[in-house]
């Protein structure tokens, strides 16, 4: 029978990896990389210290004052990555990265090559730690999504026995933190609990994005596989005057090349979800490789892949020349109706064609469109995409929110703020949500303004049988000039909004 699973090779922690690899940090000292103030990877040392995922980062550098913290760079992890992608090929070729840090590849050829499929994940990880000093694990599944989880564990599963390995695991292993939170509301704990659901109900009460979630627990892929096959004529090439040596001239080919892809799937109703990177240098090297992504590609994913993975190509030192020739290649399409504007309509070609300009000049957050989003604070409630993605919104903003404000600020913000009384001791709040004192001084930015009245506090209490609960206060003030929305959360006041 062919086998028909999927090999997963993965490294655990890879952005604090690839950070301390960059900047040589040793390996005992504890490290979290850092996207704005919320972690979103720590070190196995920083770990046990009890630095754990989206901990703030004021919260983190408390819990460990020696944390060494770097700032989330996609494009430094996806440069260190590719020696590591590298040397799996030399083992398995068709290597395809999911993201820097996991890479997958079809298990027919290599089980069939070494004999077994416990003996590939052997000789893969020996392999990787030899050629780059990189510790991976490898996993075996019938579907990426089983076979990364498969990898997380370092274990192989048998074919066709996916549904039953994903059975045990947690709802939190989909990565849809709001339908994994509706699902444990509504006592579905495993992956094999909410598989058993007919997928017809959960299409009639979740919705789409539900219904792929729903896949993946059943150990299917996350669309069916009656994918179209691409027309040559989707691909794109580019051959440059002078060869591209430098990162900030292949950032520029990237994005320009990338919108030429995006502009020509769009034109046939397509979108990429697997993106073919072929390169060829001045002096007649090959260079490719395939990235997959779980969701239709929009025009900064392509740009942001493409720019990736020339970064990667461009600081090996095998690599004896610049890029003189790049093409773009769309591997695998799907129905590109998600990335459609939903604006203007279909009809008003020109609008499209000059929001294409504007972002091919400013980049793809140079036009972004607001989705409104379900939520309880201000900031939950609007949200904003670049043009081109997806703009359903995460959270159903028709679904009731106790607690949500009535009236939302003109303006948002995220500053701390002190809120004292009259003696000029800080206000805080009991856990009887009462404000300790009369609050008579509100301190932004160094500002101080006499308040003339307030009213709250209002109690958000989130998640409050989970381990990381999110229990804040809301508070509004009025100066003379204006009202202010105030959140307390950690013991400490945050501007959160301006009322006009």
């Amino acid at each position: 029978m062919k086998d028909t699973r999927l090999i997963a090779v993965w490294s655990p922690d890879w952005p604090v990896v690839a950070a301390c690899t960059a900047t040589g940090t040793a390996a005992h000292v504890p490290v979290a990389v850092v996207d704005g103030n919320e972690v979103v990877s720590a070190s196995a040392v920083a770990r046990r210290e009890g630095i754990r995922r989206a901990m703030r980062k004021r919260a983190a550098q408390a819990v460990c004052p020696e944390l060494v913290t770097f700032e989330h760079d996609p494009q430094r992890d996806a440069r260190y990555f590719e020696p590591v992608a590298e040397a799996v090929e030399e083992l398995a070729p068709g290597v395809e990265v999911v993201q820097p840090g996991l890479v997958a590849v079809p298990a027919q050829g290599p089980v069939t090559y070494f004999g077994s499929a416990e003996q590939v994940a052997e000789c893969i990880v020996d392999h990787v730690a030899a050629r780059t000093g990189t510790e991976v694990q490898v996993g075996l599944a019938d579907s990426l999504f089983a076979a990364t989880k498969a990898a997380h564990r370092g274990v192989v599963v048998p074919q066709g026995r996916t549904a039953e390995f994903l059975g045990p695991l947690g709802v939190h292993e989909l990565d849809a933190p709001e339908l994994v939170d509706l699902l444990r509301r509504l006592g579905l704990k495993t992956l094999g609990a909410f598989a058993e659901i007919p997928e017809k109900s959960v299409t009639t009460r979740f919705g789409g994005p539900a219904t792929r979630q729903h896949r993946l627990a059943r150990g299917l892929p996350e669309r069916p596989l009656d994918k179209r096959r691409p027309a040559p004529e989707l691909a794109v090439a580019e051959t440059f005057d002078e060869p591209v040596g430098r990162i900030d001239s292949a950032a520029f080919a990237a994005k320009v090349l990338s919108e030429r892809l995006h502009e020509n799937l769009s034109a046939r109703g397509l979108a990429c979800t697997r993106l073919g990177i072929h390169a060829r240098t001045e002096n007649g090297e090959e260079l490719h490789r395939v990235w997959r992504a779980a969701e239709p590609l929009t025009p900064r994913g392509i740009a942001d892949r493409v720019r990736w993975q020339l970064d990667g190509w461009l600081t090996r030192e095998r690599l004896t020349s610049g890029i003189r020739t790049l093409t773009l290649e769309p591997a695998e399409v799907v129905d590109g109706t998600a990335l459609q504007l939903g604006l203007w309509g279909h009809d008003d070609e020109r609008a499209v064609r000059a929001l294409l300009h504007v972002q091919g000049l400013l980049g793809p957050d140079g036009v972004l469109t607001p989705v409104l989003d379900g939520g309880r604070g201000p900031k939950e409630r609007v949200r904003l995409v670049p043009w081109g993605d997806e703009r359903t919104p995460v959270r159903n903003p028709d679904h009731p929110w106790p607690g949500r404000l009535t009236r939302s600020p003109a303006t948002l913000a995220d500053d701390p703020a002190e809120l004292e009384d009259e003696n000029g001791v800080d206000v805080g709040v009991t856990g009887r949500l009462e404000l300790t004192a009369r609050p008579k001084k509100l301190v932004v930015r160094g500002r101080a303004r006499e308040i003339t009245a307030w009213a709250g506090p209002w109690p958000v209490d989130e998640r409050w049988w989970a381990p990381d609960p999110h229990r804040a206060a809301r508070v509004q003030v009025q100066t003379n000039e204006q009202a202010f929305l105030l959140v307390r959360r950690d013991q400490r006041w945050f501007l959160e909004g301006v009322y006009d």
